[in-house]
This record gives C-alpha cells, sequence and structure tokens, in this order.
C-alpha cells in the first residue's frame, strides 16, 4: 500500500464521499427545524416557551459533551468507528419522534440526534482536515460545511412542505429513516481511516513529532483561554449557536404568532440554512487568502442585523431579507472558525483542540434556547430575540479586539507557540 499523499486532489475521491456524507448529516437536523417547535405548541399542547425548547437544550448539551469526547477518541483509536458510531446512534431518532406519546420522548431523541451530530459530523470535519494538509483547509471546511448546511435547509423546506400538505406528524419524518441508514451503510462500507494522512502530516514537521501530546485537560485549557485567539474563536463558536439555538426554538412560533402558515414558515427557515450551506464554499477559501478575522467579526455582525431586521419588521419578504444576512453572516463565521482552531493546533492534537472548540460552540445551542425561552416566558418573544441579537454583535467585537492574524500549524515547539500568545494578551 502506498503511503498517505496530503492534498485535495490526491484524495478527491475519498474527500468527494466524505463531503456526500455531510449531508446526510446535516438532513438529519434538517427534519426537525420547521415542525418540531410547531409540534410542542399544536400537537402536545406545550405553552411554555422554555418546555418547547427544551429539545434544543438537550440536544445541544449531548452535542457539545460528546465532541469533546469523539474528537479524543479520534486521535486514539481512530476517526472511522466514531463515524459508524455516530450513525448506529441516529438511527432511532425518527422512530421516537413518530411514536412519541408525550413530550420527553422527543427529548429523548435529541439526546441522541446531538450523539449523532457529535460523532458523525465531528468526523466528517476531522477527516477532510486530514485529508487536505495544512494550506487547503478553509477550502476544505467550506465545503464540508456548504454540504450539511444547505441539506439543513433544504430538509427545512421538504418537512414544513409535507406538513403542510399531511401534518406534522408521521410523514415529515419517514425521510430520517432513509438518511440514517444510507449514513451508516456509507461509512461502513465506503469510508476509509485517515491517521495515515495525520501520520504523513506530523512526519514533515520535526517540531510536532518531538511534542509531547497533552493532556486534554491541557488542550481544554489552552484552547478555551490560554490562547487568545482559540479565546477569541471559542467564544465567538458559543454565540453562534446561542443565537441559532433561539433561531431554531424560537421563530417558527414567532412567525405563526403571525399568521404565517407552515409552508411559508418551512420557506423562511430553509433560507437561512441554505444561504448559510452555499456561500460557505467561497467564505472557506476566501478565508485562507484575507485572513480570519476579519470574516469572523463581521460574519458575527451581519447575523446581529439579520436577527433584528426579523424582530423590527413582522413582514414575510423582511424575513426572507433577515434570514439571508443571518445566513450569509453564519458563512462568514461558521468554516472560518473551525479553519482558525486548526491554524493554531498541531495535528498530533488537533482533533481534540477541534473538539474543545465544538464543545463550546454546540453548547450555544442549549444556552441559547435556554436563555430565549425564559426571557420569552418573563417578558416577550421579541425581547428573547433582540437580547440574543444584542450579544451576536457584542461578540463580534470581542474578535475584533482580541482574535490575533491567523498563521499556519505551529512550526516552533508547541507550548511555547500557544503559550506565547496567552502572554501577549
Amino acid at each position: 500500500m502506498s503511503e498517505p499523499r496530503l492534498g485535495l486532489r490526491e484524495n478527491l475521491p475519498q474527500f468527494a464521499l466524505l463531503v456526500g456524507l455531510n449531508a446526510f448529516v446535516g438532513a438529519m437536523v434538517g427534519l426537525e427545524r420547521t415542525v418540531l417547535p410547531l409540534l410542542g405548541e399544536q400537537e402536545f399542547g406545550l405553552a411554555s416557551k422554555t418546555a418547547i425548547t427544551s429539545f434544543i437544550v438537550s440536544f445541544g448539551v449531548t452535542k457539545a459533551v460528546l465532541n469533546l469526547v469523539a474528537a479524543r477518541v479520534a486521535d486514539r483509536i481512530g476517526r472511522k468507528p466514531v463515524l459508524v458510531a455516530g450513525w448506529l446512534l441516529g438511527l432511532p431518532v425518527p422512530f421516537l419522534i413518530i411514536h412519541a406519546p408525550a413530550w420527553w420522548w422527543i427529548d429523548a431523541a435529541n439526546v441522541l440526534l446531538g450523539a449523532n451530530q457529535a460523532l458523525a459530523w465531528s468526523m466528517t470535519v476531522v477527516m477532510k482536515i486530514d485529508l487536505v494538509g495544512p494550506r487547503r483547509r478553509g477550502l476544505a471546511l467550506g465545503l464540508n460545511e456548504f454540504a450539511g448546511y444547505a441539506a439543513v435547509g433544504m430538509m427545512s423546506w421538504v418537512t414544513g412542505f409535507i406538513a403542510s400538505q399531511l401534518g406534522l406528524r408521521p410523514y415529515p419524518f419517514y425521510l430520517g429513516i432513509g438518511i440514517a441508514v444510507v449514513g451508516l451503510v456509507v461509512s461502513i462500507v465506503f469510508v476509509r481511516e485517515t491517521r495515515g494522512h495525520v501520520a504523513a502530516e506530523t512526519a514533515a514537521m520535526p517540531d510536532a513529532r518531538s511534542a509531547d501530546v497533552p493532556t486534554l485537560g491541557r488542550i481544554f485549557y489552552v484552547t478555551t483561554i490560554a490562547n487568545v485567539s482559540l479565546f477569541a474563536a471559542c467564544q465567538a463558536g458559543l454565540v453562534n449557536n446561542l443565537n441559532d439555538g433561539m433561531s431554531w426554538g424560537l421563530f417558527p412560533l414567532f412567525f405563526a404568532a403571525h399568521g404565517l402558515a407552515i409552508a411559508r414558515i418551512g420557506v423562511v427557515k430553509a433560507t437561512y440554512p441554505l444561504v448559510w450551506g452555499m456561500l460557505q464554499v467561497a467564505t472557506g477559501p476566501l478565508s485562507d487568502r484575507v485572513g480570519r478575522r476579519g470574516l469572523i467579526a463581521w460574519g458575527m455582525i451581519v447575523q446581529a442585523l439579520g436577527i433584528w431586521i426579523t424582530v423590527l419588521v413582522p413582514d414575510f419578504e423582511a424575513w426572507l431579507v433577515g434570514a439571508v444576512l443571518q445566513g450569509a453572516g453564519t458563512a462568514m463565521v461558521y468554516p472560518t472558525l473551525l479553519a482558525a482552531i486548526a491554524d493554531h493546533a498541531p495535528p498530533t492534537w488537533r482533533a481534540s483542540s477541534l473538539g474543545v472548540y465544538r464543545f463550546w460552540r454546540d453548547l450555544g445551542y442549549a444556552v441559547g434556547a435556554l436563555l430565549s425561552g425564559v426571557i420569552a416566558d418573563l417578558v416577550s418573544i421579541e425581547a428573547a430575540i433582540h437580547t440574543i441579537a444584542a450579544l451576536t454583535f457584542v461578540s463580534g467585537l470581542v474578535v475584533v479586539s482580541t482574535m490575533q492574524p491567523a498563521r499556519p500549524a505551529p512550526i516552533g515547539p508547541v507550548t511555547r507557540v500557544l503559550e506565547g500568545e496567552h502572554h501577549a494578551r
């Protein structure tokens, strides 16, 4: 067997397979984006917005914790076993939602969906980074996130249309059964392990070869607060998904309260992730050329403007504009943050550092859903949306003031490079 070679062209068939597979991962989330909040209100009779958004809390906490575990396990036993485990955990999700007699079944289904997303999506990200090497990370991550979130958007529209014709359950969720089966079969039969590519990259970096792999606690500390750029990325990731958690849980209820039909709610809900997904093909490689900080900071500000337009102008066309802006801003941020993390972590523990970032980022789902649900119950949905928009705007200012210009993966002793930025703070 020949030695693994790094590069997109050298690994194009496997890379393309992983892009397609991540579309199936994203489609699993898209099943819920339009329908599930309406299901809680209309079929289960939940009046509390906090209760309705509980499924996002269970999803976000599970995904956040398992992101951390998945990355560490992947560094030790390989990427493919973790990917397969993710699809096995995703299989029961549509069945639980279809047959749920009580809302806690929906919460339980989203624990499994969070596990599916943590394991399967994490591995498609890490494996693409492994394959392409350090020079094409932005492009690789842009394509990965394009596939995943374009599928989220398409499935949001499809399920909204099906629900408008046939009801909120069970028909929209039948699609999930086929998606999970195909994802599992492709992962088992066609996906190849990529740890050999990590070894090839490490062999070309003498400093990385000689460095000890830190403990997970040390990696968590460095990624979270010790490195100023990684700190900026982690807080931006958390706030980005905080506003997404609010959008997922409250926007369908907000639109329905203004009399918007389910099919049109599906259109608005699909627009945001579709724009987000498609533009990442451009924003990922753009970050390789112009740097990470500007795209991240402006992306957070554009998201905030989109959210404010949505709540301030209660009109279908304005909601579409707000969704486009929120999607464009997220496209500027999402692959760029992943690439920024990869810039500063050596290949021997890059997956673990990405796992720490994804822990904080996806914890934002739970924080956003819980915070916005509580504010909506105590004050109003509009007050909750305004609060989340303001937090998003402030996060962009934090990136401007703290993130250092990104550079390729460290080329000096790992500890000195990473902690040097900490002391620069």
